[in-house]
């Protein structure tokens, strides 16, 4: 198997088969087969899209499949697009191809730069480069107008497409529907030449907005109410973030979708289930102009899979934009949205959120998928990489009452422990390092005057173990006037420090975390949970507002370790028994640590 050059071959799509072996799924078995029968082997690829005479200039196409990611840029990525992304990439990757990223931008009034920029920086974040290049740009749609336009006009001459100058609600009555076929409409049997005079007059903005639009000539009563003379262009006054006034008429989505993946030598157009009614009109575009040597042959082939159904989580872009503009949320990146720009802030990795695609896999028949697959991919994937550290999240004080006669007063013992407790093979764990003196933190929690029960912790009487310090002995505790404990009194074992000849002499039950009153250091740790109580909430015209979490984000003062006060923005670590949390990429800095709770230690929901 020849390796494709590098010129033509993204970074993340140059190893000719996979490495190691991928489960199967249609998708794959299609493409083995079309590699195996030589489908596309005869494609020639010219090094920029463009039409059959463009390509037949340039070599045998070195990419042995070309697959592609088209968002319109109308709003932020989410997770549903991430499954898409990897599985078009990881394709392109795993079969010596490349994917494209092409901005299906036709719809200009709902488009933005923010969001071609947003999604350019989630398919970076996720470990993708495009179009054959890392430092390629991405295709955009609004770049083949002008083919789109020559295109309509050859549909119009060859007595495949007529101006239609019906209401959309004429229109709409005439279509018919599924028990009653359509009717042609009275603009019908106009002439190649006189629908190509009214077309050009569209283009020059002769006629309003909605006074009329260009359809195919198919078949109204086609079974198929998609394949019912579908609308290729309308007018639209409405100024483009790419080519400005140029023009005052536009391509329809299913119009021009297949003649981008054409251009660009598409192989798999690969989408989801929605758009499978509108593959037979993807086929006969794609046929008319092959027909005319319009576009190179063989076209591209539609595909489609079961989109991603994900518990306790909502995908609609509009109900989405609901939830940042009502400020339900604090913004798009909230770490409770499941954007990718909210994923990225909650802590997850791009290596999770690529494990779960390939674990969820590709099917043709959709299901849901239980929100604690995503969260056990961020487990697996921060398990061995995130240092540890420990956080007290609700401090109370804890007094070793003999500290100054045993240790002596005012001392601090400089104590360690493994950042990281199974480094990688051959290597040592990093060490963290902080301190123990007369008073620590240790979370209330940790002290019951009357223990329930089982509890091995700290009650009168009771032994347990400073994590990486010395056995201590409980006594009891300070109150107030109102009964609350303000601290915990303890006495320190003598010669029991972690690590040091004789530490296990005393027998305890329990080791605690805790914090140094020396050393520790205030963070602001913001307790995220799910967004939504119900796993369904918009399900079934639900209103999903009602299912918001009350309890969604907590937020607390903590008291950290040392080490992780010089924490950098995205930096994960595993806060001993509490979890897995990030210092937060926007608002933490130096002197002011804050972080986000990625995703507990194990899945405890609804339990």
């Amino acid at each position: 198997m020849s390796t494709p050059s590098p010129a033509n071959t993204a970074a993340t799509a140059t190893s000719a088969a996979p490495e190691t072996v991928k489960p199967s799924n249609f998708l794959r078995q299609i493409i083995e087969h079309d590699l195996e029968k030589g489908t596309y082997a005869t494609r020639r690829w010219a090094g920029t899209p463009g039409d059959a005479a463009h390509h037949a200039q340039g070599e045998p196409d070195p990419a042995k499949i070309r697959t592609r990611f088209p968002p319109e840029p109308n709003g932020y990525l989410h997770v549903g697009h991430a499954k898409s992304i990897c599985i078009n990439f990881g394709l392109a990757r795993d079969y010596g191809g490349v994917c494209h990223l092409r901005f299906d931008d036709t719809n200009p009034e709902k488009e933005d730069t923010e969001y071609v920029n947003s999604i350019i920086d989630a398919v970076k974040w996720l470990g993708f480069d495009w179009n054959g290049a890392p430092d390629a740009a991405p295709y955009q749609a609004s770049d083949y107008f002008d083919f789109m336009y020559r295109a309509a006009e050859y549909l119009i001459e060859a007595g495949h497409a007529y101006v239609d100058e019906q209401t959309a609600e004429q229109m709409r009555v005439n279509r018919g529907d599924f028990s009653k076929p359509g009717v042609d409409s009275p603009f019908r049997s106009r002439t190649p030449a006189e629908n190509l005079r009214i077309f050009r007059e569209m283009k020059d903005g002769q006629h309003e907005d909605g006074s009329m639009v260009l359809r195919a000539k198919i078949d109204m009563a086609s079974p198929n109410i998609n394949m019912r003379d579908p609308a290729i262009y309308r007018i639209r006054r409405a100024t483009h973030h790419n080519t400005g006034d140029t023009w005052c008429i536009y391509p329809m989505y299913t119009y021009a979708h297949p003649i981008e993946d054409a251009l660009e030598q598409i192989t798999h157009s690969l989408c989801t289930l929605e758009f499978e009614d509108q593959r037979p009109f993807y086929d006969w575009l794609l046929e008319r102009l092959t027909e005319g040597n319009l576009l190179a042959s063989p076209p591209p082939r539609q595909y489609e899979f079961a989109r991603l159904n994900l518990t306790y989580v909502i995908t609609s872009k509009r109900k989405l934009a609901q939830l940042v503009y009502d400020h339900k949320v604090s913004g798009w990146d909230d770490p409770r949205m499941p954007t990718i720009v909210g994923l990225r802030r909650r802590g997850y990795t791009p290596a999770a959120i690529q494990t779960f695609a390939e674990r969820i896999g590709v099917t043709k028949s959709d299901s849901w998928i239980d929100y604690s697959t995503l969260e056990g991919c961020l487990r697996e994937d921060l398990e061995l990489k995130a240092h540890r550290g420990m956080a007290v999240l609700n401090p109370v004080k804890l007094v070793l009452t003999n500290w100054d006669d045993v240790m002596g007063a005012g001392h601090l013992e400089p104590c360690s422990l493994p950042a990281l407790p199974h480094p990688p093979e051959g290597t040592e764990s990093p060490v963290r390092h902080f301190t123990i003196g007369k008073e620590v933190w240790i979370e209330r929690e940790d002290f019951e005057e009357v223990p329930p029960k089982g509890y091995k912790r700290l009650f009168p009487g009771n032994k347990v173990r400073l994590k990486g310090g010395y056995v201590i002995e409980c006594t009891g505790a300070n109150k107030d006037a109102d009964g609350n404990i303000t601290e915990v009194l303890a006495t320190v074992v003598p010669d029991t420090k972690s690590g040091t000849p004789g530490a296990d002499s005393v027998k305890v039950k329990a080791a605690i975390t805790w914090v140094g009153v020396a050393d520790g250091v205030n963070a602001e740790v913001r307790m995220y949970d799910r967004l939504f109580l119900d796993a369904h909430p918009d399900a079934g015209g639900k209103d999903f507002i009602e299912s918001l979490n009350p309890n969604s984000l907590k937020v607390v003062t903590a008291i950290v370790e040392p080490s992780l006060a010089n924490a950098q923005p995205d930096d994960k670590f595993q806060f001993e028994r509490h979890g897995y949390f990030v210092a937060d990429r926007i608002d933490h800095k130096a002197g002011k640590p804050v972080f986000n709770l990625a995703v507990g230690l194990k899945d405890s929901w609804g339990k």
